[in-house]
């Protein structure tokens, strides 16, 4: 497929935004000005100042000498470069590479995109009129080349679709300094009689390269298309992507769930094709207003599953606010994984970790609470029970020490063990109550001592005396004794976790 580009020239972007904010201003003469060795100059200015003769040449006071009701403003840092990124994002719903075109233009990689509104005519057409009826005074142009697209929308009167392959007729009765060339290139060739490109197109390339350099040979090369030119995008290009233009804008929640829906069929086809499963998507949703709601979900496993993924987004879909409508749909996929089918047992149906049902099903909890509250525990190398165990730094973390199942441990286990007061036996027998709290416990049935020493690498601390108590209600405590039990009773008891 030839490509084709689109460049996008905004004649007073900075005017024409100043306008849009300030509508009162509109019949009067505005101009942008900066400060330039101790003199105020004119960096921009709208189209009824350039009528009466003031342009981006001239000092803030000749300017007000020409036109006395002159309107100015100061110029922002880096102001053109914001407004150009936002209407680069704005343009993705003509195509996904948007590329600024400092100081006042865009390009845009239209390849394979305007057959979607019919023809090249209908599809500039309707940028051009959704930029103007934004307020921006543009012009736009279409070629195979960046460089031909560039000139004609600068220079270019008439037609401003060249026809593929067309770009050298195109290009042979502008100006030179529509080969985007230094000015003092530009005023060399003048200086010569060669005001126009076709005044020296087809002179000797080594006569032309040993006067005037290589600027001009790699310029003309690639507006002809001999030399390929590429394009940074505003926004990076994603793998994964999905794009559904809508006849008619969208406003109802059906609407999107069935573009939703077209979209995840779509791209989970192909990560089924591929293997692969997304970990992470999002859902652009482009307005007619010009404004993009975006919502984002999470798996814990790579999943191409589009019922599921649907459930994950569906949640979401009523924070969407269509305003006027939405005229276009993207899907994106940043982060995909390989996904493995899952080997089952034949005779046992868990998993583990690798249950599909498991993760989806963690996955709509994460949708609905936050992924953040889902936590995963793995042992750690400690015998204290408060230090055995350790949060996993992700769902499907593998570790090589095993949980210890031999002896029972409680359901809930206090993060720090609290002192309580004993009434027990001497030596090593089950207490026979215990205050909590300021509650009297008398204690039924016991089990115990269980001893659990310090690693040897610590030895901080005495070992502990764990006893298994019930007491007459019927709840079942875990307590220990600190220490050995002696007649200075340097020995306290703790109360640590509770069962069932």
């Amino acid at each position: 497929m030839r490509k084709r580009f689109v460049s996008v020239w905004f004649r007073h972007l900075t005017t024409d935004w100043l306008l849009r904010r300030q509508p009162e201003l509109k019949n009067l003469p505005i101009v942008i000005v900066t400060k330039d060795h101790g003199r105020m100059m004119v960096t921009a200015a709208n189209a009824l100042a350039q009528k009466q003769g003031v342009d981006t040449t001239i000092a803030l006071a000749d300017a007000r000498a020409f036109i006395p009701n002159l309107q100015y403003f100061d110029e922002e840092p880096e102001r053109a470069a914001r407004l150009l990124a936002g209407l680069a994002e704005w343009c993705i719903r003509y195509t996904p590479i948007v590329a600024i075109d400092l100081p006042d233009g865009l390009l845009l990689d239209v390849t394979g995109c305007p057959h979607l509104w019919g023809s090249e005519q209908a599809y500039l057409a309707d940028i051009t009129k959704r930029l103007n009826n934004f307020g921006y005074h543009t012009s736009c142009a279409m070629a195979d080349t960046v460089g031909t697209a560039w000139a004609v929308a600068r220079y270019g009167s008439n037609h401003l679709i060249i026809e593929t392959g067309n770009q050298f007729t195109a290009l042979l009765t502008l100006p030179p300094a529509a080969l985007r060339l230094q000015a003092t290139t530009t005023e060399r060739l003048e200086k010569l009689g060669l005001r126009q490109i076709q005044h020296f197109i087809n002179m000797q390339r080594t006569a032309l390269r040993r006067r005037f350099g290589k600027e001009l040979l790699q310029r003309l090369n690639q507006a002809l298309g001999f030399e390929e030119e590429n394009i940074e995008p505003v926004i990076p290009l994603v793998l994964y992507q999905e794009r559904l233009h809508c006849l008619e804008p969208i406003v109802s929640a059906t609407g999107i769930e069935i573009a939703l829906q077209r979209l995840l069929d779509t791209l989970c086809n192909r990560f089924l094709k591929e293997e692969k499963g997304l970990r992470k998507a999002l859902l652009k949703c482009l307005r007619v207003d010009g404004k993009i709601n975006t919502i984002v979900i999470g798996t814990n496993r790579p999943s191409s599953n589009s019922k599921h993924l649907f459930k994950l987004f569906e949640d979401k879909i009523a924070s969407i606010e269509p305003a006027l409508g939405i005229e276009l749909f993207i899907l994106e996929a940043p982060i995909v994984e390989e996904l493995s089918p899952v080997q089952e047992k034949l005779f046992q149906g868990n998993a583990g970790l690798n249950d599909t049902g498991l993760a989806e099903l963690l996955d709509r909890i994460g949708g609905k609470l936050g992924s953040h509250h889902i936590h995963r525990y793995v042992p750690a190398e400690h015998y204290w029970p408060e230090r055995s165990f350790k949060q996993a730094a992700t769902l499907h973390e593998e570790t090589g020490t095993g949980w210890k199942v031999e002896k029972p441990r409680p359901l809930q286990i206090l993060s720090k063990p609290e002192p309580i007061d004993v009434t027990a036996p001497v030596p090593d027998y089950p207490p026979m109550n215990f205050r909590y709290k300021g509650k009297l416990h008398s204690i039924a049935k016991a089990d115990g001592p269980e001893r659990i020493e310090q690693e040897w690498w610590l030895q901080q601390g005495q070992h502990r005396d764990y006893y298994y108590v019930e007491d007459t209600e019927g709840h079942r405590y875990w307590l220990f004794r600190s220490g050995h039990y002696d007649m200075a009773k340097s020995y306290q008891w703790f109360i640590h976790g509770f069962f069932a």
